[in-house]
């Protein structure tokens, strides 16, 4: 039944001796590296100077951490503002100790507020050109980087599915499962890794190892989805004359990314949020609506221009 499934125990990030890269942080300069070649291309396509797209770099990469992390703590753990203030824009947590997280809980809605306030802001002051005409270009670089965002959030397993069933596609999220501490209690083994390796191949431990559910890679699920996104905005933008109809590559962009959301929050976890109080639809696919509707407008809006060549 689960012939497609899989046992998920990652190491934590690349060991250097003096220095762990986390996948979480370089799946996240992948993203922004890959965005910058894209856009670089874009740029010069457009005949716009070189410290016009460093000048977007930064807008972006501020807007998109800040957005995505205010974004979280906001529609998901509003307490943190009052119970620990500090692990809002900080990598640490001091609630119930002090300890180093890294930057955990970011939210793709609040980034993309974030983004669409930036770049209004970039519009006005750089580049002097209409705000949905800088839209039609960057999401094409929005869409490959959150491919990778979430690929890194699989490495971190976070953001998880639910029990997959009979699914024949499933994969066991060890580190989530089993905290690391019972992993050590119940091996006996003080190195956390070595504990999750036993747990997982020592027959020993097989009822502890089947206790954690299949689940729903729900991040590689999303990730498969913006790739679709990607793909489609590129092809629009580098083969089409769709990018001279302003708005209409970011109204498509708006209704894929977001009905990929919309779709795969069926399969993911709760992550709490409002969604008690609303019923019915996910914090995510809630907030997922509204840029669904937008898009839908603003393709509409477009598609009724005429194409200046």
């Amino acid at each position: 039944m689960h012939y497609l499934s899989f046992t998920w125990n990652p190491s934590e990030g690349i060991d250097l001796g003096f220095f762990m890269i986390r996948y979480y942080s370089l799946m996240f300069v992948v993203a922004f590296t890959l965005g910058w070649i894209l856009t670089k291309k874009i740029y010069e396509r457009e005949k716009l100077s070189q410290e016009k797209l460093d000048s977007l770099f930064i807008y972006m990469v501020v807007a998109v951490l800040v957005g995505a992390r205010l974004g979280h703590v906001i529609f998901y753990q509003p307490e943190l503002f009052a119970e620990d203030p500090l692990s809002v824009f900080l990598p640490i947590s001091t609630v119930p100790e002090f300890e180093f997280t890294g930057f955990q809980g970011l939210a793709s809605h609040g980034a993309a507020i974030a983004i669409l306030i930036a770049m209004y802001y970039y519009t006005k002051n750089v580049i002097k050109k209409p705000f949905l005409w800088i839209m039609d270009r960057i999401v094409i670089a929005v869409a490959a980087g959150g491919i990778f965002v979430r690929i890194g959030n699989f490495m971190n397993s976070e953001i998880i599915g639910k029990p997959s069933g009979d699914f024949p596609l499933g994969v066991r999220f060890l580190h989530d499962g089993i905290d690391k501490q019972d992993a050590v209690n119940v091996t006996g083994i003080q190195n956390p890794k070595a504990a999750y390796d036993a747990i997982i191949h020592n027959p020993q431990f097989v009822d502890f190892l089947n206790s954690v559910p299949f689940r729903h890679p729900a991040q590689l699920y999303e990730a498969a989805g913006y790739v679709i996104v990607f793909l489609v905005c590129w092809y629009l933008y580098w083969k089409t004359e769709r990018r001279r109809q302003i708005g209409y590559i970011f109204g498509v962009f708006l209704i894929l990314l977001f009905t990929v959301r919309f779709l795969v929050e069926f399969v993911k976890v709760s992550q709490g949020g409002f969604e008690s109080a609303l019923g019915l639809l996910s914090t995510g696919q809630w907030l997922s609506v509204p840029f669904i509707i937008a898009g839908i407008y603003i393709m509409w809006k477009a598609s009724k221009k005429p194409i200046v060549v």
